[in-house]
């Protein structure tokens, strides 16, 4: 037990001993591959720095071999690139000395068709022209290049004109009133636009002008388009003109861009025609009227498409050049009716003045588009429209003026005066004017204002109002107009007045101012020319209702001396059944003979008297019957029991019915 004890440690010390040589032994192996390892390294070490050392000095024996050869092969290329760039030079200026030949025929030929290409071969010669004066300045071909270049320049000069007098053409007439139409119902209504050029061709234009301002520093085609365009424009309105004339003659219609839109001077009804309208000088208005707007619409269309062609510092002045003839014929045409307005006056025709009224409302009314697209046109431009509108509110000024003391001073002539006391011409045609003028009556009163009439109508004159007429405020041209027909309306109660003296029954005369003063009522009623009147005289109304019913009673005075026969005046006195004198029975005869002759005469007179107003006639009428009737009635009722004569029916002719009915028959030819 003791000995086996001690065996045990001897045993692991020797298996201890042998595991650490094992691994002795393995440690010494690894070490001996390390260092067979190292020594193989430092072989290749060895080997690998050789190698680069060889390298090493084999490129440097390369590189002083290539420098050299790589610096000749640069100064070849240089030389290279020498010669290529001379040979480009050479042929660069050779072919400007083929310009001309190379250029000939498409020049010859022109730029018809071709433009771009024709502009090309024009700006090789500019170069062409330019290498020369810089190089050759003496040289021939300087020469043929430059007359080249002008011939080229001359050709497009004439393209441009060419193509503006080929495909400028007037605008139809058709298309000018729909693009100067208004139709208020319409509220997105599309402007119309005016195109008076193919596209295609306005852009051979826009370039050709480009051109000849940058390169032909020539502005005669200015000229040349103000002058082409400026005949399309003149004959386009007087196109329109005489559409407008062809169509309103054939069918009477009146197509007016003045009352087409609603304006301020719109009349609410419309008033009859004046005395002796001309229906061929309304169609002149009206026309006149249109080409004034198709003017203005017509100008602004040409105003945007000279822009597009012509230089902006030289657009006004050709614009203001291109619209001269149209503009000058326009206004000549407006003198020319302001001179026919001058000799009507002369002639006392004062309602040719009237034509006046339509076209000075107009122009006023586009006055201000009107300056608008002239703005930047010379002075003298501007005003002629301004000029035109002066001669016209002077004009008809003066008409209205003459016209109102005309109304006063017309004579009273027997031969003129209307046998059957109705209506005179003077009343209607005085009327008549003024219905007009209420058709026009902002336009009538900014005219009466314009001449600074105030004076004449007793209107209290403001120095704001009148300080000049566009000014003045509507109320006092409104109040000045209302002045100057009340003046008229004046004028004609004491004309008429002195005209009724003519006439020797005063029945007559009262039935004549009768019916003169009615029709001045109505007619200012119906056309509402009572509302202006009141402005300045609120009892117009009644002081014509008390003048009228002044003259009724003036006229039924006439019949007191066939009443007077009816009354108890001289009437006997007696009993019933007492037998009468005489001399009793003698008067009531009379006075029954001299009621039946009185009414006999006067039935037969007034018959062809005239009342035309049905209103006032039956009236007038049946006051008369009334009056009549009742008396006659109350004589006969008191003469019934009475024995004045063996003959009754030939004193008691007429029965109380048949005396109404003859009343009836009062101002009535036709019975």
């Amino acid at each position: 037990m003791g000995i086996t004890s001690r065996m045990i440690p001897t045993e692991d010390a020797s298996a201890r001993k042998r595991e650490i040589e094992e691994k002795l032994k393995q440690e010494q192996e690894t070490l001996s591959f390390i260092r067979e390892n190292l020594e193989k390294s430092d072989q290749l070490t060895k080997g690998m720095v050789s190698i680069l050392s060889s390298f090493e000095s084999r490129l440097m024996q390369l590189e002083n071999s290539i420098i050299p050869v790589h610096k000749q092969t640069e100064n070849l290329q240089r030389l290279q690139e020498n010669v290529d760039k001379t040979l480009s030079c050479l042929d660069h200026v050779i072919s400007y000395y083929h310009v001309a030949k190379d250029t000939d025929r498409i020049i010859r030929e022109g730029p018809s068709g071709r433009l771009d290409e024709y502009l090309a071969c024009i700006a090789r010669i500019q170069k062409a022209v330019e290498y020369f004066q810089d190089n050759n300045p003496d040289s021939p071909e300087l020469n043929t290049v430059k007359a080249r270049f002008e011939k080229g320049k001359e050709l497009l000069e004439a393209e441009f004109r060419s193509l503006l007098t080929r495909y400028s053409k007037p605008v139809p007439p058709i298309l000018i009133l729909d693009a100067i139409s208004v139709d208020e119902d319409i509220e997105l209504q599309e402007e119309v636009v005016l195109e008076h050029l193919p596209e295609a061709v306005l852009q051979d234009i826009i370039c050709i002008s480009g051109w000849l301002v940058e390169y032909g520093r020539n502005q005669d085609f200015m000229n040349v388009y103000f002058q082409i365009r400026s005949s399309q424009l003149d004959r386009s309105i007087k196109g329109l003109k005489e559409h407008f004339r062809k169509n309103s003659a054939s069918s009477g219609i009146l197509y007016s861009p003045a009352v087409q839109t609603k304006r301020k001077d719109t009349p609410t009804k419309k008033a009859p025609k004046r005395p002796g309208k001309d229906d061929v000088l309304d169609i002149e208005i009206d026309s006149y009227i249109h080409c004034i707007s198709a003017f203005v619409k017509l100008a602004q269309s040409e105003y945007a498409l000279l822009t597009e062609i012509i230089p902006e510092h030289h657009q006004k002045k050709t614009f203001d050049s291109l619209i001269q003839e149209a503009l000058d014929n326009l206004m000549l045409e407006g003198d020319n009716i302001v001179s026919a307005a001058r000799r009507a006056i002369m002639r006392h025709d004062y309602s040719a003045v009237l034509t006046i009224f339509p076209i000075l409302r107009h122009l006023k009314m586009n006055k201000s588009e009107f300056d608008s697209t002239l703005q930047g046109t010379a002075a003298s431009t501007k005003n002629k429209l301004p000029t035109l509108i002066t001669s016209m509110e002077t004009i008809g000024a003066k008409a209205l003026e003459e016209f109102a003391d005309s109304i006063k001073n017309d004579p009273d002539k027997e031969y003129n005066m209307p046998k059957d006391g109705t209506v005179h011409e003077l009343t209607s045609n005085a009327i008549l004017f003024l219905q007009q003028l209420l058709d026009f009556h902002e336009t009538a009163g900014a005219m009466l204002a314009s001449q600074v009439l105030g004076d004449t109508y007793n209107i209290p004159l403001d120095p704001r109002e009148t300080s000049s007429a566009s000014s003045s405020t509507s109320d006092f041209n409104k109040r000045l107009l209302s002045s100057y027909i009340c003046k008229v309306l004046g004028n004609l109660q004491l004309n008429l007045l002195s005209k009724s003296k003519v006439y020797e029954d005063s029945a007559l005369s009262a039935i004549f101012l009768h019916n003169n003063y009615n029709y001045i009522l109505k007619s200012l009623e119906k056309s509402e020319l009572i509302q202006l009147v009141t402005v300045t005289q609120r009892k117009a109304e009644s002081s014509y209702r008390e003048l009228i019913k002044q003259q009724i009673d003036i006229y039924q005075r006439s019949w007191l001396k066939v009443l007077e026969h009816l009354t108890d005046k001289n009437m006997p006195i007696f009993q019933p059944g007492a037998k009468l004198k005489d001399k009793e029975r003698q008067v009531i005869k009379d006075k029954f003979k001299g009621f039946n002759d009185g009414l006999e005469e006067l039935c037969k007179i007034q018959k062809g008297w005239a009342i035309p107003d049905k209103e006032q006639r039956d009236y007038i009428r049946q006051s008369q019957r009334k009056i009549v009737s009742d008396a006659y009635r109350a004589f006969v009722q008191r003469c019934a029991n009475i024995s004045f004569t063996k003959n009754p029916e030939k004193y008691h002719k007429y029965r109380p019915e048949e005396v109404e009915e003859m009343i009836e028959k009062l101002f009535d030819t036709s019975a």
